[in-house]
């Protein structure tokens, strides 16, 4: 199995991530590292629709091809690919769906990590680390398989001047100060990695009683009830953000002076941002994919032995999550703000 590729020969790369929103963005790094030794390199990126975003705006990516997995068959995609005629597809999902797609892209060079049942469809073979690395070295150890050096780590989330703008503007029309701004965004795509509504509701009445900040709400599609529930259970007043979307939600993270979430998407773009991030686990492992970036942190209830289960249906009523006391997770908040102090 050959080890070794003259990325010097190439013209164009295809890198696959189609999802979610957390892992697309966490793949990023692998983008402008392959370009920073490479620049002559045209690389393209494929992901479901829906995450597009994460990606477009990218100064070192020539093309987002996105698909619908409701929508467009395989072999669609497959053909849309085929057109394009890489030198090199790079598989970072490695799903059957993706292994297929590479396997047929009809690109001479097809790497990706020889999970069960997979492998057939790569002829340069990456060992995982999946369960030892944070995702963010997962991804990137496809260019280390190579000697390509990692000369930035950060997961990447471009913003453009129109979406800061409309974030500004609504600040100003609803009277806000941008000073001392918490975000709290309580979803997340597993119900298991909720927090619970109440809890939501008294550390933000707290954090605005004891620590004089504003709290702002997130949301995502189908989580705007919850936001309400928090909201009606409060004591203080609290904001919430409009409808947006994804690179605006972006704008109104950056806006921040932290965020405290569940483990999700947004998550994953205030810490790439730059925002001081508490992420609130339980049955995924924060050591893979927590916050990434040295000033942030997470919390979670360490007396537990069922955390790092990855259900998604809990069988015990999710506990790690109702049983996470306010307390905790205030502690943890204060934490985060003393490793921040400028």
């Amino acid at each position: 199995m050959m080890k070794t590729l003259d990325f010097n020969s190439f013209k164009t790369v295809l890198l696959v991530k189609p999802r979610a929103i957390g892992d697309v963005l966490l793949a990023t790094p692998v983008i402008h590292n392959l370009r920073q030794q490479y620049p002559h390199l045209s690389i393209d990126f494929l992901c479901e629709k829906f995450a597009g975003q994460v990606v477009s705006g990218n100064p070192f990516v020539r093309e987002v091809i996105t698909f619908d997995k409701r929508n467009d068959s395989t072999l669609s995609v497959i053909n849309r690919v085929r057109r394009r005629k890489y030198d090199v597809v790079i598989d970072l999902f490695c799903n059957p769906r993706t292994a297929f797609i590479t396997r047929w892209s009809g690109a001479k060079y097809r790497v990706g990590f020889p999970f069960r049942g997979r492998s057939y469809a790569y002829n340069i073979h990456v060992p995982p680390r999946g369960g030892e690395v944070h995702n963010v070295d997962f991804n990137l150890d496809v260019l280390r398989h190579f000697n390509i050096a990692i000369t930035d780590s950060r997961p990447v989330f471009p913003l453009g001047g129109s979406d800061l703008q409309m974030a500004g503007e609504w600040f100003k029309e609803q009277g806000i100060s941008t000073d001392n701004i918490v975000g709290v965004n309580p979803g997340g795509g597993w119900y298991t990695k909720k927090w619970d509504t109440g809890s939501y509701a008294r550390l933000s009445d707290r954090i605005i009683l004891e620590d004089r900040q504003k709290v702002l709400f997130f949301w995502g599609p189908g989580e705007f009830d919850d936001v309400q529930k928090i909201r009606s259970q409060m004591k203080q007043r609290s904001e919430i953000i409009p409808k947006t979307t994804l690179k605006e939600m972006g704008a109104f993270l950056k806006m921040c002076s932290s965020l405290i979430s569940n483990d999700s998407g947004p998550m994953h773009i205030a810490a790439s941002l730059g925002v001081p991030t508490l992420g609130i686990y339980g049955p995924t492992d924060p050591h893979l994919q927590g916050p990434y970036g040295k000033n942030n942190l997470w919390v979670r209830n360490e007396t537990l032995d069922c955390l790092e289960c990855n259900l998604t249906d809990c069988p015990i009523g999710n506990v790690c999550m109702k049983d996470l006391s306010v307390d905790a997770v205030y502690t943890a908040f204060q934490q985060l703000k003393n490793i921040n102090v400028k």
